[in-house]
């Protein structure tokens, strides 16, 4: 399938959940009152933070599919999963004991929550654990399933994961009640039920009996290798964006959450646009670090390009209409408490999108390395950056802390992908 066409896939998987969210967040805010919908949109970040668990080996699995494929060697395609799949198995268990652990010993005291709310966020989050090990297989399969540009599937499961992630809140809210607990044990069981059709998507490509008895692989020592260095950037790149959320409501209480993650999760929705091209990317431009360079850096420049000329206008009406907009989809009210945080992050979002395009490249080029260790020492930073600047301007210090801090990242993350095509070009003249 061409690269258009994967990203239009892309781009629907994405976007389509994106559309229901809209309309079931004015309907939960209504239904479920500001502190509950600031504790619920913790708990949709906790559920997707807990792919921090597959220790960076579903993007490891689609890089080393797709390397191998340009080497046209099956038997180690075949190991290589396996490994994957069964270490994923692993981590996914480990990571439901360290969130289970973590909850029973206290860590919701640092949340600053309501004692009406408490003990209903605790059991809500002791069940959403039970999704940690099928978020973790689920994202080795699709990454097994990116490997071989599987995009139309995926971003079909992707979409149905997404639209369920909205839905059904709503549908329990409307027939039964308004306890979290009903609402994240919905969530669980659509992930399960999305992770038994990844698994069967992935049967078709490579059946399951070859992967389970193949045998060990040379390549297992790189697939670990890039995972472990991925596991640096998916534990703190999620961190950063997600950090902000729980300083707020630790220093500013629980129902102040909502005005600053209510306009962020909807302006980092746009993100599905870049992430949508460079998803579709990945896999190639892995495949033509191998076989074409040249043509890798051409999609390179292209894709950021396109990029950058799409976002732009999107990112500046957003910042420019941000009033405007929350008043008509949440009220007077609500916007007035959040227009300027939105006005600020969609500012951020212009940088964020266009960054995706070097990150990728980096990654496909297999130097996962150099982008974990930028987005460690950016933590390093933006973390006392942030804490300082919250105590000090509340949501508005926040939003402007991330806005530098995104900044920043595509800087650096642009100087250091030119770099790579330029080293290329030197071994080029060197041969």
């Amino acid at each position: 399938m061409s690269i258009r066409n994967n990203t239009l896939w892309n781009l629907f998987g994405s976007a389509s959940p994106f559309i229901v969210g809209i309309f079931a967040l004015p309907y939960l805010l209504h239904k479920i009152g500001m502190e509950r919908l600031g504790v619920l949109t913790l708990i949709w970040t906790l559920i997707g933070y807990f792919s921090i668990f597959d220790f960076g080996l579903g993007r490891a699995l689609t890089h080393q599919v797709s390397n191998l494929r340009a080497q046209n060697t099956p038997d180690e395609i075949l190991a290589t999963v396996k490994t994957g799949l069964f270490l994923m198995l692993g981590f996914g268990f480990l990571g439901a004991a360290i969130v289970a652990m973590s909850t029973y010993f206290g860590a919701l005291h640092w949340l600053n929550l309501s004692s009406s709310i408490y003990q209903e966020t605790y059991n809500a989050i002791m069940i959403a654990v039970i999704g940690v090990p099928l978020t973790i297989l689920t994202s080795g399969f699709k990454g097994v399933l990116e490997g071989f540009e599987e995009f139309q599937v995926v971003n079909i499961l992707k979409s149905v994961l997404g639209i369920a992630n909205f839905a059904l809140p709503v549908a329990v809210v409307h027939f039964f009640n308004s306890s979290l607990s009903g609402i994240v044990l919905g969530l669980v069981v659509a992930r399960f039920f999305v992770f038994l059709l990844h698994v069967q998507l992935t049967n078709n490509s490579i059946p399951l009996m070859q992967i389970i008895y193949s045998h060990s692989s040379k390549g297992r020592t790189k697939l670990l290798k890039f995972g472990a260095w991925m596991t640096v950037s998916n534990v703190i790149s999620p961190l950063m964006v997600v950090a902000d959320r729980f300083i707020i409501s630790h220093y500013i209480g629980a129902a102040a959450i909502a005005f600053y993650t209510v306009p962020f999760d909807f302006l980092f929705r746009f993100l599905i646009l870049p992430a949508a091209l460079t998803t579709t990317l990945f896999p190639r431009v892995t495949y033509h670090f191998t076989a074409d360079k040249h043509r890798a850096k051409q999609l390179y420049l292209k894709s950021l390009k396109v990029i950058a000329i799409l976002m732009f206008p999107i990112c500046f009406l957003a910042s420019l209409l941000s009033y405007r907009g929350l008043d008509f989809w949440l009220g007077s009210n609500f916007a007035q408490s959040s227009y300027l945080v939105a006005s600020i992050i969609a500012i951020g979002i212009f940088f964020n999108s266009i960054a995706q395009v070097p990150l990728m490249v980096l990654q496909a080029s297999g130097d996962v390395k150099r982008t974990s260790l930028i987005h460690l020492c950016e933590f390093l930073i933006y973390a006392p950056i942030l804490v300082y600047a919250v105590m000090k301007f509340g949501l508005i210090g926040a939003a402007c802390s991330w806005l530098l801090r995104v900044a920043v990242d595509f800087f650096l993350l642009q100087t250091f992908a030119m770099q790579k095509f330029d080293d290329l070009k030197e071994k080029s003249n060197a041969i």
